[in-house]
């Protein structure tokens, strides 16, 4: 059998471009598209399935979102599979973006413009909320739901004599500024996807230092500056059609606007063809194209250090340790509930 590959966020943007590169890399993989929508998880298999008749892609309901949901999908999967070869942690949300329009038009006629759309610093702020487990919703999304599937999976990927590979879809905006050991899930603050990625990035090293020695690593990518439907959805539509023919003219003078979710896989899929021992633990693996169109892999030194790092590890640990406490005392008034209906029948 084939490489085992789960790709978390596989029906859209960089997700489903990087499915459609891992499959034309390789037509013996077996690929599971783990998602949250599933009406669009289908549509995106029978997709595949026309450009890669032979192929082996299944489905996986799974919102990262919800802790319920993460460790349901955990059980299927070490019902389905023996191993896992590597994991893409690529689903992720921004929810209600804002932003500033005077930045961003002084912005425009600045010697700053690449960096602003690069990075979206000092132009782009979230407002979050709890979701249903009380966690901050952009913090379980895009880290914690992904961290406890890890934790989950760990079996599947830490196996005598194998390596298993975790990698990341990180981002440009992951800034250290954004982050607060002391908030980790950015309640009091304005940009939880910033510091969530950036959470990524040190939560990646961390595992590095924990489970290199049983065959498990992890990287972090940037895809770039990529037009997807989270992009697209910052700014109405007329004003990325007037934006866009400033974008490309923009992209000769830069390496980091890849604006298309194919070239932002780049660095997702070059990974995959990388030995892990040869990667770098606290680089940032970047999906770049040049003017000319083509796409390149290059390696940054991220901006993370190792005591916040290892504390930032310990922190979440007590965190899924409190998370499963109040699911074990969930399930078990589920139950009790259930023998009263019992009695009362």
């Amino acid at each position: 059998m084939g490489k085992v590959v789960i790709v978390t966020g596989a029906n859209s943007g960089i997700g489903l471009a990087l499915c459609e590169r891992l499959l034309t890399e390789d037509a013996r993989l077996r690929l599971c598209l783990a998602c949250r929508n599933m009406q669009r998880a289908e549509a995106t298999r029978a997709a595949l399935l026309t450009s890669h008749s032979g192929a082996s892609v299944d489905l996986l309901h799974l919102d990262v979102g919800s802790v319920r949901s993460v460790l349901s999908a955990a059980r299927e999967v070490k019902a389905k599979y023996g191993r896992i070869d590597f994991l893409y942690l690529n689903a992720g949300i921004m929810p209600n973006p804002t932003v500033d329009i005077k930045a961003l038009f002084r912005g425009l006629f600045s010697r700053n413009v690449i960096n602003m759309f690069a990075t979206a610093e000092g132009l782009l702020t979230q407002q979050d909320s709890p979701n249903s487990d009380g966690l901050q919703e952009v913090f379980a999304t895009n880290l914690f739901g992904h961290f406890l599937l890890i934790r989950e999976l760990e079996p599947l990927m830490c196996q005598p004599g194998r390596t298993s590979r975790l990698i990341w879809t990180s981002s440009s905006n992951a800034r250290r500024s954004a982050f607060s050991i002391d908030d980790i899930q950015h309640r009091h603050g304005k940009e939880p996807y910033s510091s969530s990625k950036y959470a990524s990035d040190m939560l990646s090293l961390a595992l590095n230092k924990h489970k290199n020695h049983q065959g498990l690593f992890s990287s972090v990518t940037c895809p770039g500056l990529v037009m997807t439907n989270l992009t697209f959805g910052i700014l109405p539509s007329f004003f990325w059609t007037l934006i866009m023919p400033i974008m490309w003219l923009i992209r000769i003078f830069t390496n980091t606007f890849t604006l298309t979710p194919y070239n932002g896989a780049e660095a997702l899929h070059w990974l995959f063809l990388q030995k892990p021992e040869s990667l770098d633990p606290r680089a940032k693996y970047h999906s770049l194209t040049s003017g000319s169109g083509t796409n390149y892999t290059e390696p940054r030194q991220m901006d993370i250090d190792d005591e916040i790092s290892e504390t930032f590890y310990s922190k979440l640990l007590e965190l899924e340790k409190a998370i499963r406490r109040k699911v074990s005392e969930r399930n078990a008034e589920n139950k009790a509930y259930q023998r009263y209906l019992g009695e009362v029948e």
